[in-house]
C-alpha cells in the first residue's frame, strides 16, 4: 500500500468517453483514456483492504490490491505479471467487463470504488507499449495433442493455459476469425478488434495452432477429432437466443440481436452484404427488446447507423438507482444502469410485455405493447399480470430480440458426439469438467450457461486444469 492516504486524499476520477456528437459517427472505441499521472493517483486510491472484496467478487479471482500498488509505485511490468497470472486477456476484461470488483470495493459503499477496470486496461496497453508482453515458448513438449472447439474468450483461456502446460493445441474455429462474441458479437466501438488480433498472434506465435472457417459437426466431424487428439474441449458458446414466439415474428425487419451486431462487425472489417440481406436502419423507427448489454449494444448500433428513433423496453420493472435494502453492498447491485449508448439518444421503458408484431406485405410496421405488473405468488414466485386497458400500438420498422441465450446449440458436434446435456440445455460436466463423453470436456458457457466474459475466461482456464489432470494421470 504505496500511499495509505490515498483514498482520503485522491476522488475517484473516470476516463470519460468521447463527445456524443462526435462518436456516433464512428465505430472507434468510446472511452478516453487518463494520463499517467492520473492514473497512477488513482491506483494510489485503492486501500489494500484486510479482506479484498474486490478478489472476492472477481470471477478470475485478480490480485486487484497487489498490482494496484505495483502501478502507484511505477513498476507496470510487474502490475503486468500480476494480471496475467490470473487472466490470459486483462486487455479484453479491461475495456469490457462490468467489473464486479468496483461493484464490490470497500469504497463502493460511498460510490467512490477505485477505477479497477479502467486501471487495467491501461497497465496491459502499457506493457504492449514497453515491450513487456513477448511470445512465451514452451520448454517442453509433452506430446499430447488437444482439440479445442470455438475461438471465444473461454476456448482461447483453456488453450493458453494448456500450451503452456506443454500440450500441442489446435484451435477450431467456425468463423472467418477468432474471438467469438468478444469479435462478432461486442461493437467495435467498445472493443477495437485490433485489441484482439494483436493477442492472437502472439498465441500463434507460442505454437497455439488456429484454424478458422472450421465448423466441428458440419464441416470437420466430431468422430474424426476423438480418433486424431488426446483431449477434445467444448468452447462452443451458448449461442441458441431466446426466442420470442408471439404473432407476426415471421416479419421481415425482427431480428435476433446477435443477427444485427454480427452483420454490422463484418462490415466493419470490409465484408459486403447483398441489399435484400443489409440491415440497415437509418431513417427509421427501431425497437429494442431487453433491457441488458447486448441491448445497449444494439442501441449504439442503430445510432451509428442513423435511426429515425431508438427505443428499448424491458419486461421488468425499472430498477432503483441506488441499492435496496435487500440488495447490499458488497453483492452484485441490481440498480439501474445507463451505458454510453443510451446516452446517445434512446428512449427506455420498463414493465411492457410485446403481445404481437404488426406487419404489412410481409413486413414489420408496428408493435403492440402491452403494460405489465408484477405480484408474488402464495410461493413467494414472481408473477407477471397484463394491465387491464394498457395496450398500446408502436410504428416501427426494425426489432431487435434481446433477449438472452438459453443454451448451447445442439445440432450437430453435440448431438453428433451424444453429449449429454442437464435439464437447461447446457452441456452436463461432472467435478473435473468432462463431459459424459470419454476425453471430451467443455467449457465456459456451453456447460455454465450465459454469463460474463471474465466468467468464460476463468471457466477456460479450470477446464485447461482439469484436461491437463487428465492427460498426465494417462502416462
Amino acid at each position: 500500500m504505496g500511499n495509505p492516504k490515498g483514498f482520503m486524499e485522491v476522488g475517484r476520477k473516470e476516463s470519460g468517453y468521447r463527445p456524443i456528437s462526435e462518436r456516433v459517427d464512428d465505430y472507434g472505441e468510446v472511452e478516453q483514456t487518463l494520463n499517467e499521472g492520473d492514473r497512477v493517483l488513482q491506483a494510489s486510491r485503492c486501500m489494500d483492504c484486510g479482506i479484498p472484496f474486490c478478489h472476492w467478487a472477481c470471477p478470475v479471482g485478480s490480485k486487484i490490491p497487489e498490482w494496484q500498488d505495483a502501478i502507484y509505485k511505477g513498476e507496470w511490468k510487474l502490475a503486468s505479471d500480476i494480471l496475467h497470472s490470473t487472466n490470459s486477456f486483462p486487455e479484453f476484461t479491461g475495456r469490457i467487463c462490468p467489473n464486479p470488483c468496483e461493484k464490490s470495493c470497500v469504497l463502493a459503499i460511498h460510490d467512490e470504488a477505485v477505477t479497477i477496470r479502467e486501471n487495467e486496461a491501461s497497465v496491459v496497453e502499457k506493457a504492449f507499449a514497453e515491450g513487456y508482453i513477448q511470445p512465451r515458448i514452451p520448454v517442453k513438449r509433452t506430446g499430447k495433442k488437444v482439440a479445442i472447439i470455438g475461438g471465444g474468450p473461454a476456448g482461447l483461456s483453456a488453450a493458453d493455459r494448456l500450451n503452456q502446460m506443454g500440450h500441442t493445441v489446435t484451435v477450431f474455429e467456425k468463423d472467418e476469425a477468432v474471438g467469438g462474441l468478444l469479435r462478432f458479437g461486442i461493437p467495435d466501438f467498445k472493443l477495437n478488434k485490433k485489441v484482439i488480433d494483436r493477442r492472437i498472434d502472439i498465441f500463434e506465435k507460442e505454437g497455439i495452432i488456429i484454424k478458422t472457417n472450421q465448423y466441428v459437426g458440419f464441416d470437420v466431424k466430431g468422430a474424426q477429432l476423438l480418433k486424431d487428439f488426446d483431449a477434445v474441449v467444448l468452447a462452443i458458446g451458448a449461442m441458441q437466443p431466446r426466442d420470442l414466439p408471439v404473432e407476426g415474428r415471421e416479419l421481415k425487419g425482427v431480428h435476433f440481436a446477435m443477427e444485427f451486431l454480427t452483420q454490422q462487425n463484418r462490415v466493419n472489417r470490409g465484408q459486403k452484404f447483398a441489399a435484400k440481406d443489409r440491415i440497415d436502419v437509418k431513417g427509421k423507427n427501431v425497437l429494442v427488446i431487453g433491457g441488458g448489454d447486448t441491448g445497449s449494444d444494439c442501441v449504439g448500433t442503430s445510432n451509428r447507423q442513423k435511426a429515425k428513433s431508438v427505443t428499448q423496453i424491458e419486461i421488468l420493472p425499472k430498477p432503483p438507482v441506488k441499492r435496496a435494502d435487500e440488495n447490499p453492498w458488497p453483492y452484485w447491485p441490481t440498480t439501474l444502469k445507463t451505458s454510453s449508448s443510451h446516452s446517445e439518444g434512446c428512449d427506455r421503458q420498463w414493465s411492457l410485455s410485446t403481445k404481437r408484431f404488426i406487419g404489412q406485405g410481409g413486413a414489420l410496421k408496428q408493435v403492440e405493447l402491452v403494460e405489465v405488473e408484477w405480484s408474488k405468488d402464495e410461493n413467494g414466485g414472481w408473477k407477471m399480470n397484463e394491465k387491464a386497458g394498457s395496450e398500446k400500438i408502436v410504428d416501427v420498422d426494425h426489432v431487435f430480440l434481446s433477449m438472452g441465450f438459453v443454451h448451447a446449440i445442439h445440432e450437430g458436434l453435440v448431438k453428433e458426439i451424444g453429449v449429454d446435456t442437464d435439464q437447461r440445455g447446457n452441456l452436463k460436466i461432472d467435478g473435473n469438467y468432462q463431459t459424459s463423453v470419454d476425453k471430451v470436456f467443455a467449457a465456459g458457457d456451453s456447460h455454465n450457461g450465459a454469463s460474463l466474459v471474465v466468467t468464460a475466461i476463468q471457466k477456460g482456464k479450470e477446464a485447461a486444469i482439469n484436461v491437463d489432470n487428465f492427460l498426465m494421470e494417462k502416462e
